[in-house]
């Protein structure tokens, strides 16, 4: 058996999904998720997309991302905003709060640990 894998987006049903509605702040954003790998110790990695919106963030989990597409603007409570776009990378560390705003519609790739 390989011990890498390559995969084909449009061979993976993505999940359908949205911030909940008490954290929403502008707009109607609605994700795709294409959840590639689901290692069984907390690992998780795939594809992640949104269209325009903005909303609460909190993360209790630490995520790696890269911007595929789009383009985004992630603000840390007290911080100043982050204008993501195709190519930008981006470690959030747990305890990570803030506002999550797309502009253009967003894909990024992702590897999550819970």
């Amino acid at each position: 058996m390989s011990k890498a894998l390559g995969f084909d987006l449009s061979t993976v049903e993505p999940e359908e999904g949205a911030p909940a509605p008490e954290k929403v702040l502008d707009g109607d954003p609605r994700f795709l998720t294409w959840n590639l790998e689901d290692a069984g110790n907390g690992l998780h990695a795939g594809v992640w997309q949104s269209t325009p919106g903005t909303w609460r963030v909190s993360y209790d989990e630490w995520e790696y991302f890269s911007i595929l597409e789009g383009h985004s603007i992630l603000t840390e409570e007290g911080g100043e905003p982050v204008h993501l776009r195709a190519g930008d990378r981006m470690i959030i560390q747990p305890g990570f709060n803030g506002i999550w705003q797309v502009v253009e519609t967003t894909r990024k790739d992702y590897v999550v640990r819970f």
